[in-house]
């Protein structure tokens, strides 16, 4: 069974989205690249960085960079993507946030919530494992039943089987009685 931690998964997923938005126009027909003068490259420096850090809490084997940069390096994202929609920079002349800012805006609020929930006290995590058929040693070791549902123990020499004590078989017990007819 392999158990991975939602909040990493969480932060990666924004990290992901965050780099392909800054590929997206940011402001006017401009992208992030083209936007912004060293905005751009920390920004990706820091969802690498985040990608970087969820990938070592999912898989520890190939932590590279320690699980203490996640907090500082999302809220660096977080604060520089919501200071450049507030303040766009001079290049862009005046133009409104393009869908590409908002994606980014977005993915830096996933990437906040995940870190949250990775360094949070509340867990949440997925399990996922091969299913296979649970026997159940009560039903396993149950003697088996005649017609009517009562159990029957084996007779030792024959093989036949007779009921249990106190149980009733389908043969056992005094014969049912016949109704006389009645001539009419």
């Amino acid at each position: 069974m392999k158990r991975f931690e939602l909040g990493p998964l969480i932060v990666a997923l924004g990290s992901l989205v965050l780099l392909v938005s800054l590929f997206l126009d940011w402001y006017g027909d401009q992208t992030a690249w083209q936007a912004f003068e060293v905005t751009d490259v920390l920004i990706a420096a820091l969802a690498v960085l985040a990608l970087a850090a969820a990938v070592g809490l999912v898989a520890p084997e190939l932590a590279y960079v320690d699980r203490r940069w996640l907090p500082g390096a999302v809220l660096a994202v977080a604060v520089l993507v919501i200071a450049q929609i507030l303040s766009p920079p001079p290049s862009v002349g005046g133009a409104d946030p393009q869908p590409g800012a908002w994606i980014g805006f977005a993915a830096a609020l996933v990437m906040l919530a995940g870190a949250v929930v990775s360094l949070g006290r509340v867990s949440f995590s997925v399990a996922i494992e091969g299913r296979e058929p649970q026997r159940v040693a009560a039903v396993d070791h149950r003697p088996p039943t005649t017609e009517t549902g009562s159990a029957v123990k084996p007779a030792r020499d024959t093989g036949a089987t007779e009921p249990l004590k106190g149980e009733t078989g389908a043969g056992s017990g005094p014969a049912p009685r016949a109704r006389p007819e009645q001539d009419r």
